[in-house]
This record gives structure tokens, sequence and C-alpha cells, in this order.
């Protein structure tokens, strides 16, 4: 599914959100608390907004690594960093079996790719595995926002316009403008995450919504 709408995965990101994804993540990368000199892991790396986000915060002053199990996505995530000069490490790796050592990075972060592993428990303690003692491990994923009348708005838009538009502008074969809204309501959120992420190990944790919880960022500490 993803390698299909590889091509078109920006476009429709930055168009189906109005462009306010590209806030989220530059907002998720300011929240780190712990940042330093690295290093940064960004797993379900896609095409590396979030990674290529972290490395226009600091540049080329500390590793940054993205792993994604879809190589077109990480073939295209390489081109852009490569358009910016960008010194990132991208690895096609599976988020479930992560290829680093134990207490590897100061940030493990994930932009809206939590919720398409196959075992989101596994997912974070493969996350904890490879951060460090006292490193962060952020979560941006989508929300359902509660406030009414933006949740009827944002639901409707969701539910019945977001996945016309997609398959429009990226036909592919797998729906999977379909997948996203269906995938985001199956997906816990709030409080329910925040268990997910201390049965894993994480505590000092905190949620942050973004645009009246159109998003959300999850974060914790090791």
């Amino acid at each position: 599914m993803f390698a299909e709408i590889a091509p078109r995965y920006d476009l429709l990101n930055h168009l189906l959100s109005f462009g306010t994804d590209v806030y989220w993540r530059d907002r998720t990368v300011k929240s780190s608390e712990v940042l330093g000199t690295g290093p940064v892991l960004d797993v379900c790396c896609g095409t590396g907004d979030l990674t290529l986000a972290f490395w226009r915060h600091r540049r080329n002053s500390f590793p940054i690594v993205g792993v994604d199990f879809c190589r077109e996505m990480v073939q295209l995530a390489k081109r852009k960093a490569d358009r910016r000069h960008a010194q990132i490490h991208f690895i096609e790796a599976d988020g479930l079996h992560l290829p680093f050592p134990d207490d590897t990075f100061a940030v493990v972060a994930v932009a809206f790719g939590l919720r398409n592993m196959a075992d989101t428990g596994r997912g974070l303690s493969e996350m904890v595995r490879v951060c460090r003692p006292g490193g962060e491990v952020m979560v941006l994923e989508f929300t359902l926002p509660t406030l009414f009348p933006i949740n009827v708005i944002f639901r409707a838009y969701f539910r019945f316009l977001l996945p016309i538009i997609g398959q429009a502008l990226a036909p592919n074969r797998q729906e999977a403008y379909n997948y996203l809204p269906a995938s985001v309501h199956e997906f816990p959120q709030g409080e329910a995450l925040l268990a997910e992420m201390a049965k894993a190990g994480l505590k000092d944790l905190v949620l942050r919504p973004f645009s009246f919880g159109i998003a959300t960022l999850y974060k914790g500490s090791k």
C-alpha cells in the first residue's frame, strides 16, 4: 500500500492536512527537552519529513537516522535529504525489530506511523529499548477532536471527503485513504495510548493536542 502511494505521499499529506502537518512536525521537534547533541532516530520515517524537521532544527550538528520498512519511501527520503545536503542516514528496516543496540538514541520519534505497526506494544518497546536512559520517546499521531462543532466537521471530512480526494490524486489498489481514517478510529488515543507507553517502560508522560485535537504529541522519558 505505501509503495503504491509513495510518489504522491508528500503532496497528499500537505494537501489533505491543509499544510498543518508541517507545523505539527515542527512543534514536535521543538518540544524535545533532551535533544542536545543527539543522536535522533525517526521510526516509520516514510519520506523523511520528520527526519528533515529534526535536521533543520540543528542542521548537521548531531547524527540523525530514519528507518522505514517500505523501500520506495526510503528511496524518496534519501533523495529529499540529498537535495538539501542533509547528513541523514536512512535505513530500510522493520520498526518491530530495530537494528540498533540498546540505549543508543537521545530521542526516538515516530510521526503517524505507530498505528501502522502490527503490534503497538512491541513497537513502543523497541523504541524504548534503543532510547538511552534519560532520553525521550515521542509519538505524533492523528486523534479525533472532541470540541463541537470541530469534531462533527472533522469526522465528516475525514470519513467521507478525504478518501475520495486521496484515491483521485493517488490511485491505488489498497484503498490507502480509506485505511487512514479507519486506522485512526481503531488506534488507542489519549490516556489509552499513554497507558501503552507506560507499559513499555516510559515515565513523566505528557500529551499535547495540536489544532484542536486533530493531532496529538505523546511524550515520555526512559
